[in-house]
């Protein structure tokens, strides 16, 4: 008894002993390790500590009201630049033989897309191979025309020949070069239908091929089928521009003109903004929707947007506003829900960070501007922002 008594008082006293020894050892610990998440398993409050805030370079700075400028929302769709568009339709009737594209496939100008089998190709080429023999024949007898018509008139000058004979001698010559230019003219024509067509010389068949680079954005050829002049087979646009397509009330397209500037998002990037210059208003109203159409050009050179995806404009029109402007790094992207992040400072150097779910449209100079969510003189987080959601995202985590 004696014996486990001793043993029970040494335990106790060894961790008495190392904190009156090691002060600073045990105060550097409990500054360096994590708080515990918000009594209730609050989840739009994390609790980090002086070290987790200067590890992932979290500052933040009271938000202020500035003036801008009124804006109106307006739904809009990115299509096709139809000046960088070509679709292309089977140029003769035949069989589809083979498809050398897939949709998406990046393409060169005079790649070829689509081969055909056809009856008009065949009789194309027939009729080019005659019209290229027929010149030749017209070549040699203009030739030998030429050489007549000086033989006889140097006869003539001679004294040895008949001017009967000179103007034969002419008159055949002057058909033969007619002959000639007849035959080189149908060379012409013969070689242009087949371009037109496709026709390959070497085998005959039809080869549709891409009049400029660019994507595919269509394939309606099948191999095996069996297609009409004009029948639809591949389209090709280059992305790297786009239109956005919008219809506006009249008095909202007013404060717009050609050239103007407006700001879009996507729900594939919901925290990115775009910009759309504007070239062109619609002369007339709709006459179901009463609107005007609008059309921009958008800038796509990053290949980020596709065609047919849907967009949310903004608009600013002429009245003052007084609202709250961030960086666009401030607002993050949790729970599919833009947020920001906003500080309140411990004691001991610990910071609680709140999250406040925000509503936002683009601001000048690619930042952006809240809408609702955050107050006048709130400490949002403005750079750093990721370490904080990253924070929330492990509170989640663990919490599940």
């Amino acid at each position: 008894m004696m014996h486990s008594a001793r043993q029970t008082y040494r335990a106790a006293r060894w961790p008495a002993l190392a904190f009156l020894l090691f002060p600073g050892a045990c105060q550097k610990q409990t500054e360096d390790a994590p708080t515990p998440p918000a009594a209730g398993g609050d989840s739009s409050r994390v609790v980090m500590n002086a070290a987790s805030v200067r590890h992932g370079g979290i500052n933040w700075t009271p938000v202020t009201l500035h003036e801008s400028s009124a804006f109106v929302e307006a739904p809009g769709q990115l299509i096709s630049n139809e000046d960088r568009t070509a679709r292309l339709g089977a140029p003769v009737e035949g069989r589809v033989l083979a498809v050398h594209v897939q949709l998406g496939s990046r393409v060169t100008a005079g790649q070829a897309l689509v081969t055909l089998q056809s009856s008009g190709a065949a009789t194309a080429r027939a009729d080019y191979d005659k019209a290229v023999a027929d010149l030749a024949a017209r070549r040699a007898a203009a030739t030998y025309a030429r050489s007549a018509r000086d033989r006889a008139e140097r006869l003539l000058a001679a004294k040895a020949g008949a001017r009967q004979e000179v103007e034969r001698a002419q008159a055949d010559d002057e058909l033969a070069r007619s002959e000639l230019s007849r035959a080189g003219s149908e060379v012409g024509r013969t070689r242009a239908t087949m371009q037109a067509m496709g026709v390959s010389s070497a085998t005959g068949t039809s080869i549709l091929r891409a009049p400029r680079g660019g994507t595919v954005m269509s394939r309606d050829a099948v191999p095996g089928s069996v297609v009409q002049p004009g029948t639809p087979l591949v389209s090709i646009s280059d992305p790297a521009s786009l239109w956005l397509d919008l219809s506006l009330p009249p008095q909202t397209a007013s404060v717009l003109g050609v050239g103007s500037r407006v700001r879009f998002r996507v729900p594939a990037f919901p925290t990115d903004t775009f910009d759309a210059r504007v070239t062109s208003i619609g002369g007339s109203l709709d006459s179901v929707t009463r609107a005007l159409p609008v059309r921009a050009e958008v800038g796509n050179t990053r290949n980020r947007l596709r065609a047919q995806m849907f967009a949310t404009v903004w608009i600013e029109g002429g009245t003052r506003l007084q609202t709250i402007a961030l960086p666009a790094t401030a607002v993050m992207l949790l729970d599919q829900r833009s947020v920001v992040f906003v500080a309140q400072p411990q004691a001991g150097g610990a910071v609680r960070f709140e999250r406040r779910d925000v509503t936002t449209k683009p601001g000048v100079g690619g930042g952006v501007e809240i809408l609702t969510g955050v107050r006048s003189g709130d400490l949002v987080v403005t750079t750093g922002a990721f370490a904080v959601k990253s924070e929330f995202s492990r509170g989640k985590m663990a919490g599940g």
